[in-house]
């Protein structure tokens, strides 16, 4: 028997049930769903809504409900559409009719929606936690290469020289954001829809706080109908993921570039790569590429969800079922980059003398010349537009800047002088930039020694 069909004279047609079903992937949510069912049970009991002998069976028989599908005893069932269902329907052949009194004061709106929120809620820890770990590979990686100088890019062309550290330090910084942007998200969800019913609350006398406060919940929803039709919390969730994806993707495409033989600046362990059915040769960084294209799979995710939620009236609608496959599977595409991540990163060998070799044009010192027209009272824009003058010159007799000799400097740079033929060697560009945030070594250390002072590097060094 349908748990709705009182009003229906007939069961759904076979393709209805087929397509109205969401136990085949819902089902990873069934220990959420016992442990909210539980609390539940335990209120009802406490309220006199339903006999206390009758909660201490509920929950008895929910456990043993968990441990058959645990054990891999418990058949799912479509025709019992999701877990909901499924885990009543068994609860009642295991303690009778007890078991038919759990669903008092609730509806499946307001069941899934807790359901989701105490999923998601350990789903955002272990992905912060895998972002520590990267986070954590990083800096290790930064540490071995505070004076490692490599070139930097701004339109995928040499700019400047840069340490090696200070490359690998911007993630940090940027999964540090991801990190707190999850921990926000997880603060903001955190509050129990449970008590909303379909839409309007119960009439019976439910102690909704008492629920919140068993189940660890910061407090409640306040709003009944914006508790079982809101999915800004799984929106807000994917979002906060597609940025975490879009940096991933974006180290992706610097490691695949760096791994080219064009640069050539590092290696990734083979564990971490693949070959070619056809060249022999080749060594491809499959889980840099992987991890662009999936970038692009959890866009999608939350492409979807907004679709999904545009104009659906209040309160909950059956649209809203679809928003558990998106979510699950931006979370697990997440989840198994970065349990990767911080393991491909350990193995990445740096071919130092390359990085050093590409960072030594003279012209990536360029700015240093202007810079140093500053400090003797030129204003920039002149100063800019001398060196760019001297750079003209070169170009038109076929030179680098460190080739050309005093006298030559003078007749486009008056202002210059000995000095200025000792600023076109890198390790003196990184040295100067010693300001907070620059690529100066001696900042990069310290960078480095202020992450090593972070709470996650010392719960990490603790382990």
């Amino acid at each position: 028997m349908s748990m709705w069909g009182g009003r229906f004279g007939a069961g759904p047609n076979e393709l209805v049930a087929q397509m109205s079903e969401s136990v085949s992937y819902d089902k990873r949510m069934y220990a959420h769903d016992i442990k909210g069912s539980q609390a539940h049970a335990i209120m009802l009991g406490k309220q006199g809504i339903i006999p206390t002998e009758d909660s201490r069976k509920i929950c008895e028989g929910l456990e043993q409900v968990k441990e058959e599908i645990e054990s891999g005893k418990f058949e799912f069932k479509e025709s019992l559409e999701d877990i909901h269902m499924n885990v009543e329907s068994r609860l009642t052949e295991v303690i009778g009719d007890a078991g038919s009194r759990l669903h008092s004061a609730r509806s499946r709106n307001d069941q899934v929606a807790t359901d989701m929120r105490l999923l998601l809620r350990e789903d955002v820890d272990e992905v912060v936690q895998l972002i520590r770990g990267t986070q954590v590979a990083l800096i290790e990686l930064a540490e071995k290469h505070t004076e490692t100088i490599m070139p930097g890019f701004t339109h995928l062309q040499h700019a400047q020289p840069i340490v090696l550290g200070h490359h690998l330090l911007a993630y940090v910084e940027m999964f540090d954001r991801d990190a707190s942007r999850l921990i926000d998200c997880r603060k903001r969800f955190n509050f129990l829809p449970l008590g909303a019913g379909a839409l309007a609350g119960s009439t019976l006398p439910i102690d909704r706080t008492f629920v919140a406060e068993h189940l660890q919940f910061d407090g409640l929803l306040q709003n009944s109908m914006d508790a079982v039709s809101d999915r800004d919390f799984c929106i807000e969730l994917v979002s906060d993921l597609c940025i975490l994806m879009m940096h991933i993707s974006r180290q992706a495409e610097d490691m695949v570039f760096w791994m080219s033989q064009e640069a050539g600046w590092i290696e990734l362990d083979d564990a971490f790569c693949t070959g070619s059915s056809l060249m022999p040769q080749k060594k491809n960084p499959d889980m840099c590429e992987l991890a662009r294209g999936k970038t692009a799979r959890v866009y999608g995710d939350l492409t979807s969800l907004l679709t999904m939620m545009k104009n659906l009236p209040l309160c909950y609608n059956r649209d809203m079922q679809e928003d558990k496959e998106r979510i699950f599977d931006a979370i697990d595409t997440v989840k198994v980059i970065l349990a990767i991540w911080a393991p491909q990163l350990a193995t990445m060998k740096v071919n130092k003398d390359r990085m050093y070799q590409s960072a030594s044009d003279p012209a990536l010192m360029a700015t240093d010349l202007a810079e140093w027209l500053v400090r003797n009272g030129v204003p920039f824009r002149q100063a800019h537009h001398r060196v760019g003058g001297l750079v003209g010159y070169c170009k038109e007799h076929n030179k680098s800047l460190d080739q050309v000799t005093l006298e030559e400097m003078k007749t486009v740079i008056p202002e210059s002088n000995e000095e200025c033929l000792a600023l076109w060697k890198p390790e003196n560009s990184v040295r100067l930039r010693n300001v907070i945030g620059g690529t100066a070594p001696n900042q990069v250390a310290a960078q480095v020694k202020r992450w090593k002072a972070s709470s996650f590097m010392k719960a990490e060094e603790s382990t």
